[in-house]
């Protein structure tokens, strides 16, 4: 087996000096050893250099090489995080594609031999403890630097390494199979437990699925953005023969048509801007970006020349047949990623046929990028790899342990790309209960360190939701974890063209499947719990019922808290009323023709969340009320008192006691309903129009004021 060679390379050029003396190759023998090399072979690439202070074939690169020195202290050190904070940094937006354009150019600018290797982007920085690798594997371009804008955050995950395949390296499809190949047999052979990520990005994916075709037994996670599988039904095929008769002089012309065909340079130039921009200034500085991206283009010849890519193009048609021809073999999971306007393959159909083919395939599409999704606006790589639950440290995803908060970018999209609107219309404000029982404005009086179960009302459709979790990052930085019925993690709920969908956002925020033993394990860590005993039957409830709890009669929470000592934390939500009227229920809806069958139908094989308990509490018949919108009121939140069940060990022995603390805490869910239902009268902000006003005559930061409580 081939030696593994460690190599840091810096891909911001303008931010390190080069120097030559500043590389140093690291080799890693099959056993773990280190040791200096002067000649080394790396996947059958001769890697020739000197010892200390000399060069690598990657010479003059924009970073050196980690140094003896730092790669033993960087193994050597104990303090590898083990898990992320909320609003950690992922670097989104602050790396372009003219970061890629500078990088690409400064990998081929300079003699680019020898063949095909991987290395290691500094900016991946050191992962999480127990991290999986992830091995890029490029596009028809080849230089390995297209993961460019998501090396920071990927590397907070996964041990990235990036495939470089030099601009005169003719290596045959089957030879980068095997390149491949060996590094993943290899990695397999020292953590056979941990999967192994491939990221196939155009001709990549082909590369990724055929390996993957070839190693069935080895636990492999593929994630094909645009695969070129359907290079065939291109429309780049007419070209081919024009670009082998085209002048050379004429190549530099290619880059610019190219540019156009494989990408969306709106897309790319949109990256860095802020959405919360007025409307001027986002268009100043998209101009701004557009402009400064078109002399770039121009690199585009140096790094792919008119030699090197008509054997690309060969060479992905190859690679298309390859992969095709081995479909059936694939067992590994994968993940797709498909753009609506890719000018180069038909990456939407192609996608569907995927689905279709591979035997545990999802895909999500993006409708508004090009070809070259990675390098594009509104894609962030290790955002779809979680929120589509393929993100795992072993063999299987556990929706605990391999969890990772939102990072502060992703909760800017998410509250106010997606619900941003939402939260603008319904204004909520949030009150909470002080140990001496006074009620304060805010959330100070929900404790701050875990066990924590917050136990409550479940408004229509869970209209309150989004304003309870952002509040509770905002205020607390804290992600609540909530217990959401299994149905919605079981994918039923996607459609054959699926993009980033609300249910995706939900699991980003750290919503699990209601189980037992879900809830035993985010209480051992201490989390703060979102619990409805209502469920369903509260969110789908029927005309007449706002504000009614709907609770099982066994204390199915009460002991569980009890056994970890957790505070329980009883709150009530209103304003669904406030929001949209219910039309149709479900007494309505079984009245209709069609309508009614579809409801039994799909409601045969859906999820049941209860074994024990019959009835429509236990385990109600899911469906989707008509509601008709009004003019927006408001969103009301009250936290009561905390309720300590630590030191309470009679709650685990004692029935009855467990049954009065129940009661205890349903008492107190619906005093506080009365409260925020008797006191929004007295809001004169309770109105959008009201609030709207308000806002026009003060600074628009600043939180609109409620009632006195």
């Amino acid at each position: 087996m081939a030696a593994c060679l460690g190599v840091g390379v810096s891909l911001f050029g303008a931010s390190v000096q080069r120097s030559r003396n500043s590389w140093r190759v690291r080799v890693r023998s099959e056993s773990g050893a280190s040791a200096d090399s002067v000649s080394a072979v790396v996947n059958g690439a001769s890697l020739v250099g000197a010892k200390e202070g000399s060069w690598s074939p990657i010479e003059k690169g924009n970073g050196g090489l980690k140094s003896e020195a730092a790669e033993k202290k960087i193994k050597l050190r104990d303090d590898v995080p083990e898990k992320l904070e909320p609003f950690w940094d992922d670097g989104y937006g602050t790396v372009t594609v003219k970061d890629y354009f500078a990088a690409a150019k400064d990998f081929t600018q300079h003699p680019d031999g020898g063949l095909p290797r991987w290395f290691c982007p500094v900016a991946a920085g050191s992962p999480l403890k127990g991290s999986p690798v992830l091995l890029f594997l490029p596009g028809l371009d080849g230089t390995g630097c297209g993961l460019i804008m998501h090396h920071k955050a990927l590397g907070k995950a996964f041990e990235v390494r990036c495939l470089h395949i030099p601009v005169q390296d003719r290596t045959p499809f089957e030879g980068l199979v095997k390149l491949v190949e060996e590094t993943i047999r290899s990695e397999h052979a020292s953590s056979p437990k941990k999967p192994i990520y491939l990221v196939g990005d155009s001709f990549g994916g082909c590369l990724a699925l055929a390996v993957a075709s070839r190693n069935p037994n080895i636990d492999l996670v593929l994630i094909l953005a645009n695969p070129a599988t359907s290079f065939g039904r291109s429309q780049l095929q007419p070209l081919l023969p024009l670009l082998e008769a085209m002048p050379d002089g004429l190549h530099e012309t290619v880059p610019y048509l190219l540019s156009f065909v494989m990408g969306d340079p709106l897309k790319m130039s949109t990256v860095n801007v802020e959405s919360k921009l007025p409307p001027m200034q986002k268009l100043e500085k998209v101009s701004q970006n557009l402009t400064a991206l078109l002399p770039y283009l121009s690199d585009l010849a140096s790094i792919i020349p008119k030699d090197t890519l008509l054997w690309k193009l060969k060479l992905l048609k190859s690679a298309a047949a390859y992969a095709n021809s081995r479909l059936h073999a694939v067992n590994a999971e994968v993940l797709v990623l498909a753009s609506g306007k890719d000018n180069m393959v038909p990456s939407g159909d192609e996608a569907q046929r995927l689905r279709k083919s591979l035997q545990n395939c999802t895909v999500r599409y993006f409708k508004e990028n090009g070809h070259t999704l990675l390098l594009e606006d509104g894609i962030g790589l290790l955002t779809i790899i979680r929120s589509t639950y393929k993100y795992r440290r072993s063999r299987k995803h556990d929706v605990i342990s391999d969890y990772l908060p939102p990072s502060l970018a992703e909760y800017k999209y998410a509250f106010t790309e997606v619900t941003g609107l939402f939260h603008f219309l319904t204004g909520s404000t949030m009150f909470s209960t002080l140990g001496d029982g006074t009620i304060v404005q805010g959330l100070s009086g929900v404790p701050n360190q875990g066990p924590v179960l917050l136990v409550g009302y479940h408004n229509l459709l869970g209209m309150e939701l989004t304003p309870l979790v952002e509040g509770f990052m905002r205020e607390k930085n804290l992600v609540v974890r909530g217990i959401a019925h299994p149905e919605l993690f079981l994918g039923r709920l996607e459609s054959e063209s699926s993009e980033i969908s609300m249910v995706d956002w939900v699991k980003l925020f750290g919503a699990v499947p209601v189980t037992a033993n879900n809830l035993y394990k985010l209480l051992a860590e201490k989390a703060h719990v979102l619990l409805y005993p209502g469920g369903a039957r509260e969110a789908l409830h029927y005309k007449g019922e706002e504000y009614k709890l709907f609770w099982p009669k066994q204390q199915e929470f009460v002991r569980m808290a009890a056994r970890f000592g957790a505070t329980i934390v009883p709150f009530g939500a209103v304003g669904e009323d406030d929001i949209a009227q219910l039309i149709l229920d479900y007494n309505d809806l079984m009245k209709i023709p069609v309508i009614n069958d579809n409801i039994r139908k799909a409601n045969q094989n859906s999820a049941k969340v209860r074994d024990t308990d019959s009835g429509e509490v236990g385990n109600p018949d899911l469906f989707l009320p008509l509601l008709l919108p009004k003019v927006p009121g408001r969103f009301y939140y009250l936290f009561g008192k905390p309720i300590e069940t630590k030191g309470r060990e009679e709650i685990l022995k004692d029935k009855k006691n467990a049954n009065q603390l129940y009661n205890q805490v349903k008492s107190e869910v619906e005093h506080s309903l009365a409260f925020l239902i008797k006191k929004r009268k007295e809001d004169p902000y309770r109105s959008f129009i009201d609030r709207t006003v308000y806002k026009a005559l003060h600074a628009s930061q600043h939180e609109v004021p409620s009632f006195d409580p």
